[in-house]
């Protein structure tokens, strides 16, 4: 018999939820379940499950108040829950557009006269996707409706730290029962991923490098495909031609949106010499702006810490830097408020890469800013990185600025601005170095991952000897 878990509500302190990870034995029938009924699902063809989607989509949106407010209850911020929503309603949209060209078979001439080719693609009968507490309900779905839409059937054990928005999605999907046979949500911790895993064809993670490393050595152990989007340290790299109020702006942003807590977070900040002082003194007095959102949601746009353990993890990385010869210019520590952990914009210079504000995914608010006197010191900081996930570079010109991005090791950079992999998934991109592994996200990869392609070569003469022996 497995135990509840207590869940913590990020802005009270106080456990007021409650989940029931399933025995091994009912989470294994579930698998079976909807590894059974994927047939049926992937025989609706692409426009049934289109009108599947889009009926779950219009449930949801009718649903739409308890889902906010259980992503409120999650995470306690309101505007990106809000933003979150849009972009997960938004994603079913544009997966159902672009799936109809991407899943067309396709007949070919080949450079054998009378051997035709034609080629289909088979999708993963089931695919899990283990999701973390940052953006509870994207990440939950970013890889989920591209596999849907391919054909699989698809297991989600969303995080235990928040894992309230799963109610709502459920109330919805028994709307629709063509996909409630082929999409399962999982609740528990890490014991109910690990067994998870033992069940599926693919495996989607997002987390940390850690856990990361043990969900690839499980998938390589039972051969199947591991996908992982793992940590960050993204770097952004502000030249001399640059406009100052576009980069403090910029920068800003991507370091504290969803208070800091994202893998696309810009956590370590590089100015060129010349310029550093009025680029750290107009990134202070935009961050001093910057409210709590306390003591309601609406109050401001900083939330709180999700994850208690997080906390923990910021306040260190505070005190390292402090005690190695960082200055801090504003925030600066991590407080109690209300029972909820919080912790303001953060500004740090004399940092270096001995300290872990540097080195270290730190996933909070926190600014720190190195002067740098050359273009090769300022690339060779930005890559001196276990990390490569994404990156920002600031210049006057494009072609300055991509100059240097051409040689970052990192898989999505923007360019003039921050985080703009958020907001634009045309760019297909591959995590570099332990920020990932696996197929890009973004693009037509992130549906054609879920495929392996098949290939009928068809004899199209009447010969009735084998061809080869003449």
């Amino acid at each position: 018999m497995t135990k509840p878990m207590e869940v913590r509500n990020p802005r009270t302190g106080k456990f007021d939820y409650v989940i029931i990870p399933p025995p091994p034995r009912l989470l294994a029938q579930q698998c079976n379940r909807a590894r059974r009924s994927q047939p049926r699902w992937l025989q609706l063809g692409v426009e049934g499950r289109i009108t599947a989607l889009q009926q779950w989509k219009q449930a949801i949106i009718s649903k739409r108040e308890q889902l906010t407010e259980a992503l409120v209850n999650d995470t306690g911020r309101l505007s990106i829950s809000v933003l979150e929503i849009d972009s997960f309603l938004a994603s079913i949209d544009r997966w159902c557009g672009l799936a109809p060209e991407l899943l067309q078979e396709s007949a070919k001439n080949t450079s054998i006269p009378f051997i035709a080719l034609q080629q289909t693609a088979v999708p993963y009968s089931l695919v899990g996707v283990i999701s973390p507490w940052n953006f509870p309900l994207l990440l939950s779905m970013i890889d989920t409706i591209p596999a849907l839409i391919a054909g699989c059937a698809v297991i989600v054990k969303p995080s235990e730290i928040a894992p309230r928005f799963v109610a709502p999605l459920l109330t919805a999907l028994n709307t629709v029962p063509e996909l409630r046979e082929v999409l399962v949500f999982l609740e528990g911790g890490g014991e109910t991923g690990a067994a998870l895993i033992e069940c599926l064809d693919l495996v989607c993670f997002t987390g940390s490098v850690s856990t990361g490393r043990e969900v690839a050595q499980e998938a390589a152990r039972l051969f199947i495909p591991a996908y992982l989007e793992l940590g960050g340290k993204d770097p952004a790299i502000v030249l001399e031609s640059a406009n100052l109020e576009l980069a403090t702006s910029a920068i800003l942003w991507g370091a504290v949106v969803n208070t800091g807590q994202s893998c696309l977070s810009i956590e370590r900040i590089y100015v060129a010499e010349s310029i550093f002082e009025d680029f750290y003194h107009k990134l202070v007095a935009k961050a001093h702006r910057l409210q709590l959102a306390y003591p309601t949601v609406e109050d401001g746009a900083i939330g709180p810490i999700i994850a208690e353990r997080q906390a923990g993890i910021i306040n260190d990385h505070i005190l390292d830097a402090v005690e190695k010869g960082a200055v801090i210019h504003c925030g600066g520590k991590v407080e109690e408020l209300g029972g909820g952990w919080w912790c303001r914009p953060t500004v740090l210079t004399q940092v270096n890469h001995s300290m872990k504000v540097m080195t270290e995914e730190t996933f909070g608010p926190i600014m720190p800013v190195m002067p740098f006197p050359t273009v090769e010191e300022a690339i060779y900081l930005a890559n001196d990185s276990i990390y490569g996930l994404s990156a920002a570079v600031f210049a006057g010109s494009e072609a300055e600025a991509l100059t240097v991005a051409r040689q970052l090791n990192a898989g999505a950079i923007s360019i003039n601005d921050a985080g703009l992999t958020a907001m634009m998934h045309e760019g297909e991109k591959n995590a570099f170095k332990f920020s990932g592994m696996g197929g890009s996200r973004m693009g037509a990869s992130g549906l054609k991952r879920f495929l392996r392609k098949q290939a009928f070569l068809i004899k199209t003469n009447s010969n009735h000897d084998p061809w080869w022996f003449e």
